[in-house]
């Protein structure tokens, strides 16, 4: 079968209106309903527009109706600019005649206080009552170029383009608007979400997907409102297309009152970033790149690596441009021998004889443009920068002229840079009327190509397989409830060292047991028990940093010095914080090995996205050193290794000075077993493992402290995350009439090479009545897309055959859910020597019991007539009949769940 994309009605609505009414219309001059209706009547929309205001009869000149019910034409957006009091009573008069989308500018919700927050609520149940959806409130609005609407109060009109434009922030839409004008650069859409009461930046994404006219999509964040969306469409878009992506209000205050030395490393900001770096999506962290990116974006423009050639007719300009590619962390491209040799025989004696490649100050247009051709002739180079500096003997007209030219007829993008201002200005302009980006500063350049590399390497990184792991480690979750609920019922927030370890214990982390020891007796008798050397610490979840009050005290060797360690470290720890419920001590073996390492995991709990897991350097200056990466759960070991990749602990894992190298397998293993646990227990709210001591074989967590906080009892399972967690539960084993074992699970990343094998062991038939088109083998981009698959909005069930080494897939069942969440569309084959076993019957009534569990309502799936075993299936199961119009070689099977 072959997904056929269908949009939710409203929210197409929205951005494919044939017909807008404009309620709040107006002769005013200034006022808001006004400026719509003229830009809506001047903008050159085909269809009818529709002036709504029970105070007139006429508007500039049209009718005016007294409600949008006097209308009797079928209207497909409204446009609400009315005060806030009257927005819930005018969704309710435009669900009622069928009007299926909005677009509401009026102020005065949630930004107002408690008044207005009602208000707003109060919006959203009506709309949802008629199933209307609304964008806003509080917005610009929304333009769609190529069929002249513009639904704005915006002064410029966006130009036709590739890009979409989607921002929290009006004026942000209004400055970008204004820049573009002048620079000829355009937008598919324009579309500007305000408060976001509605419809919200997960499925405008959902929609750009699909959009044809758009190549590529911009984003200016400034909060997130729902993570699972947010992410789940973010995911599905830098797929398909680049995304990128500003975000207002870079840092928080809310570091400072975090309990762990995770919450005081990490910020929302690094939590954001994790999570773009998750879904594939590209930062940018100013104005001016986010400006620059546009214009590289509107011109089409892809590099197939990073590797990038300067070719400048001016040294300091090459040079502030190769030091700023270092600063993005991106290669200055070497230039091959073969190369260099031809720059020498037609460059100046004393050029640069390397990249950047100066042709220097009193270049010909003929020598300029050669060296630019070479450089794209180099196998060893991606793209070129061509910078020039306007100087009398050169004219940067014609030099435009022949770049655009090399440009034209080049496999590789080519980005210029035409430094100056009154000389250049007619260059710029035949540049980016021929579509070659073209910037005011060699910084600009390579902000925007270093954006363009990163889209790059994230759709490589999505070609990567991830190396297969097991899920046999013992987890005992309902151990770890108990230990959390018994903190819960004392009252208590911040599970001592004794519960924290246990808790890790439970989901196969290696702890270094502590034993406590209320009384110096008792510290005796459980140090003998350890036995020497051993360390004691205080125990107290009071005290959140024992060292710096004396509290931890290392190589105890003897009866004697344990004796005097507990009086001294208790009278201090006393001292220091009388406050503190002092408990005692707690004692641990010694951990020591020539080659350790130390190093810090943690979690905390972004208010936005949930749990994310930090790695980095440990010790007691954790949080003077600060070294960190961030990751979102689930992780699996690609990722995890990725997540220590970014670190400086990274290399200090490796071998220095006589010590051996450190074992990273151990310390993926424990961000695995780390990203299990807080999927498992969403009453994690933060989490020190510090130190973690690393040797050349294994990894140990020596102390660690958790933070817990009370969950609603009606949360359902993972709805703290914001990437939904590999589905475990449904894992199942399946018996064959013949006795027969199969294992039905959900894909994984891991099983990119079974899924391979398995599409291309098919036959040529199996595989025409699955793809609907003759495929003889699949690439990587659909085994990408086949095992790394979102399971919040889609599943994927395989059928695999034990084997003695190893498994064998013999099926697939499949759906994806619509944008609206309201339907899905499924899809099974299974292995030509499998089948007549009633494993497709089994898969798909496991699809439709996981669809009705997640509130999926109709499940519809798509079959070549011919394909009369799966017409059978999909009958034996309820599922009801449809020819499809334009193709009857099609049938559509539909199910009510």
């Amino acid at each position: 079968m072959q997904k056929l994309h269908t949009q939710a009605l409203g929210i197409a609505s929205i951005f494919e209106a044939s017909s807008v009414a404009l309620i709040g219309a107006s002769e005013r001059d200034g006022s808001l309903g006004t400026v719509l209706l003229e830009n809506l009547t001047r903008s050159g929309f085909k269809g009818p527009v529709y002036p709504v205001n029970p105070g007139h009869d006429t508007v500039h000149g049209l009718r005016c109706y007294r409600s949008i019910a006097d209308i009797g034409d079928p209207v497909d957006l409204a446009v609400v600019v009315t005060p806030a009091a009257t927005v819930p009573g005018i969704l309710d008069e435009c669900g009622a005649v069928g009007v299926p989308a909005a677009v509401v500018l009026s102020g005065g919700f949630r930004e107002t206080g408690d008044e207005g927050r009602e208000l707003e609520q109060s919006a959203l149940s009506i709309a949802r009552q008629h199933g209307l959806r609304f964008l806003g409130p509080k917005c610009l609005g929304v333009m769609r170029p190529d069929i002249s609407l513009n639904a704005t109060f915006s002064p410029v009109m966006a130009k036709p383009g590739r890009t979409a434009l989607v921002s929290q922030s009006v004026a942000m839409c209004t400055a970008m608007l204004d820049w573009a004008g002048p620079r000829n650069v355009g937008f598919s859409c324009v579309i500007s979400s305000g408060i976001a009461a509605d419809v919200d930046f997960g499925e405008i994404l959902d929609y750009l997907v699909f959009d044809p006219k758009t190549l590529a999509i911009m984003l200016y964040v400034e909060g997130i409102h729902d993570a699972r969306r947010f992410m789940s469409g973010l995911r599905a878009a830098s797929r398909a297309k680049p995304v990128i992506v500003m975000k207002g209000g870079r840092f928080s205050e809310g570091g400072k009152a975090a309990i762990s030395h995770t919450g005081a490393l990490v910020g929302s900001d690094d939590v954001f970033d994790a999570a773009l770096s998750r879904a594939g999506a590209v930062r940018v962290k100013s104005y001016a790149r986010f400006f620059a990116v546009a214009e590289t974006l509107h011109t089409g423009l892809k590099t197939k690596g990073p590797r990038l050639a300067i070719v400048t007719n001016g040294g300091g300009p090459g040079v502030i441009a190769a030091d700023h590619l270092a600063d993005r962390g991106l290669p200055l491209a070497s230039l091959s021998a073969d190369i260099a040799e031809k720059m020498d025989q037609m460059l100046p004696a004393g050029w640069s004889g390397a990249n950047p490649v100066d042709v220097h100050g009193d270049a010909t247009v003929e020598r300029y443009a050669a060296a630019v051709e070479l450089c794209l002739q180099d196998p060893g180079v991606d793209s070129v920068l061509a910078i020039l500096v306007p100087v009398a003997l050169i004219d940067p007209l014609r030099v435009a002229e022949v770049v655009a030219d090399i440009s034209r007829g080049a496999k590789k993008p080519v980005l210029t840079c035409w430094m100056g201002r009154t000389s250049v200005t007619k260059s710029r302009k035949l540049l980016r009327s021929v579509g070659v980006p073209t910037y005011n500063t060699p910084e600009e350049a390579i902000e925007a190509f270093a954006a363009t590399a990163a889209y790059h390497a994230n759709q490589k990184l999505l070609l990567e397989v991830p190396e297969s792991t097991t899920f046999d480690v013992k987890r005992d979750r309902a151990g770890a409830r108990l230990i959390i609920e018994n903190a819960l019922v004392e009252g208590r927030r911040v599970l001592d060292v004794v519960e924290s370890k246990a808790l890790l214990s439970a989901f196969g982390l290696p702890v270094l047991h502590s034993v406590p020891a209320r009384d110096a007796a008792e510290a005796l008798a459980v140090a003998e028990e350890i036995g020497f050397p051993l360390v004691m610490k205080i125990h107290s979840p009071d005290i959140t940093h024992k060292a710096e009050v004396g509290g931890v005290r290392l190589g105890i060797m003897n009866g004697a010095e344990v004796r005097s360690a507990f009086k001294e470290m208790t009278e201090t720890a006393r001292r220091t914080c009388p406050d503190a419920d002092i408990k005692g001590v707690v004692l641990e073996p010694m951990w020591q090995s020539p080659s350790n390492r130390e190093l810090m995991l943690g979690v905390i709990n972004d208010t936005a996205f949930g749990p994310a897991i930090s790695v980095g350097l440990g010790g007691t200056m954790v949080e003077i050193v600060g070294d960190r990466a961030i990751g979102l759960p689930p992780l699996n070991r690609f990722l995890a290794a990725k997540l220590i990749d970014g670190t400086r602990a990274a290399r200090y894992l490796d071998a220095f000075r006589g010590k051996p190298a450190a074992s990273r397998r151990a310390v993926e293993e424990v961000v695995l077993r780390l990203s299990e646990m807080i999927c498992e227990l969403p009453w994690i709210e933060e989490l020190d493992i510090n130190p973690l001591i690393v040797s050349e074989t294994e990894a140990m967590a020596v102390d660690a402290r958790v933070v817990i906080r009370r969950v609603s009892p009606a949360a359902r399972r993972y709805s703290h995350m914001a990437i939904h967690p590999y589905p475990i539960d449904l894992v199942n084993d399946f018996i064959l009439a013949d006795g027969m074992r199969l294992t039905i699970r959900p894909v994984r990343p891991e099983d990119a090479k079974l899924e391979r094998e398995f599409v291309n062991g098919l036959s040529e038939r199996s595989r025409y009545l699955r793809f609907m088109l003759a495929l003889k083998s699949i690439t990587p981009q659909m085994v990408s897309r086949f095992t790394q698959i979102d399971y919040d909005r889609e599943m994927a069930l395989i059928a695999l055959v034990p084997g003695k080494h190893t498994e064998r897939q013999v099926a697939v069942g499949r759906y994806v859910a619509d944008p609206d969440g309201r339907g899905c569309e499924f899809a099974i084959v299974v292995d030509d020597a499998w089948h007549k076993k009633g494993i497709a019957t089994e898969l798909l009534r496991r699809l439709i019991d996981i669809a009705r569990d997640r509130r999926i309502r109709r499940m519809d799936g798509i079959v070549l007539r011919e394909n009369t075993g799966m017409l059978r299936l999909a009958s034996d199961l309820g599922f009801e009949r449809q020819t499809v119009p334009e193709d009857p070689q099609i049938v559509r099977v539909s199910l009510d769940l």
